[in-house]
């Protein structure tokens, strides 16, 4: 049975046979601990792509313009698409019923300048719904809006940075600064969970740069937010319905695929979270496949144990020990050393985890982590089939005969 003698034999035990212990207590504890760094991994690598969604907001599609590569209707191939409020207008009145927001958004560069100090910064013509489609968050003032984009104002937010490197720590907030050769107000400061490339940006009303541009009507790009309530099937059929509505407004071949661009950012979401879901669960068995070979190692080492012991169970079986106890013997040793080495690879694997933090982010690997349930319910798991393979050579030891056994050499 379980009780202090049997403890004590088996200290007794694995004194006489360090090697042998470290050897097959090392084969379980590397197995678990590859275990638990390859899911941590893809942990890690699902949080990267998680990161790499949540700056901009989710159901969300970004049409650019670019150049027709097929003839059609009279015009040749090579024609630059250009986007203007027209196209805006008419995106808002036939899909109203699936947009929740629209906003247009062109992109320049400008040295802007207050009183003695410049630099040069990307600026956004953009409108209200900008807001959210980027998830910019203000730490001062407000953001571009509706009666801006009616009046065409001259009111600037700036990013958090751009304050910073203009005002030496002054509020912002009222002052005027020199965009090219233009004076805005400054109305809001954002900070942009996106990192310092967002927060150097400032943002205009598109109407007030149309203006500055003689007066044009042309957009650079259109982001247009669905309705989370389409879902995801639905928001493939709105692109679709919309790829072919702008494709036709423009004269476009309904082939023709370097036209207008489309980038469907819950479509992107969705593909690389089931790359990164595929992805684990091939590590996953990868880590199964180390679990596994640490059970055969641990299965080798106690046939080679019931082999050295042989001659000794034979002798407890002739004064009186039945298969049971011949059983427990081995079973007990095997387990022992099992769920010893297999929690001495849990924590060693999660303490690597937590040490790793941030470190890997370059390889898109961003804290790393194993839930502890997952960790427990593996090392279990291991201990179970390591008792299993204790259990089969002490089976096969208990059915020798004392004699033979005392014959083994």
């Amino acid at each position: 049975m379980f009780n202090r003698d049997s403890w004590q034999e088996i200290f007794e035990t694995i004194s006489k046979n360090k090697l042998r212990t470290f050897l097959s207590g090392f084969t379980v504890a590397l197995g678990i601990f590859i275990f638990v760094i390859l899911f941590g991994f893809g942990n890690g690598l699902k949080n990267s792509f998680k990161v790499f969604f949540q700056d901009d907001a989710t159901n969300i599609f970004r049409l650019f313009p670019g150049r027709t590569n097929i003839p059609y209707n009279g015009f040749k191939t090579g024609r630059s698409i250009e986007f203007d409020n027209d196209d805006l207008a008419a995106i808002q009145k036939t899909f109203q019923f699936q947009i929740q927001y629209v906003t247009p958004r062109i992109q320049r560069n400008y040295t802007v300048k207050f009183k003695n100090k410049s630099n040069n910064y990307g600026l956004r013509a953009v409108a209200p719904g900008h807001q959210k489609a980027e998830k910019t968050i203000l730490m001062k003032g407000r953001f571009i809006n509706q009666q801006d984009v009616t009046n065409k104002t001259k009111y600037v937010v700036i990013g958090r940075l751009v304050e910073a490197d203009l005002f030496d720590g002054k509020d912002a907030m009222g002052e005027f600064i020199d965009i090219g050769k233009r004076s805005f107000k400054v109305v809001g400061v954002f900070q942009d969970d996106g990192g310092d490339n967002e927060e150097r940006f400032v943002y205009i009303p598109y109407t007030t740069n149309q203006l500055i541009e003689k007066n044009t009507d042309k957009l650079g790009q259109i982001i247009i937010a669905f309705k989370p309530i389409i879902g995801y099937s639905g928001a493939m059929l709105f692109e679709e319905e919309l790829m072919t509505f702008m494709k036709k407004r423009h004269d476009i071949h309904p082939e023709d695929e370097s036209a207008i661009f489309l980038r469907n950012v819950a479509d992107d979401m969705e593909q690389n979270q089931q790359f990164g879901s595929m992805l684990q669960i091939v590590v996953t068995f990868v880590g199964l496949g180390t679990l596994i070979a640490g059970i055969i190692g641990i299965g080798n080492i106690m046939v080679y144990v019931v082999k050295e012991r042989t001659k000794e169970l034979g002798i407890r079986k002739a004064i009186g020990a039945t298969p049971r106890d011949v059983i427990l013997i081995i079973l007990q040793e095997s387990i022992f050393i099992t769920t010893a080495a297999g929690y001495i690879g849990l924590f060693g694997g999660i303490f690597l985890l937590k040490s790793l933090g941030n470190t890997l982010d370059n390889y898109f690997i961003k804290d790393p982590y194993i839930d502890m349930g997952t960790a427990i319910f593996a090392t279990i798991i291991l201990i179970i089939f390591g008792g299993i393979a204790g259990y089969i050579p002490a089976k096969r030891a208990a059915r020798i005969k004392p004699i033979v056994a005392l014959r083994d050499e």
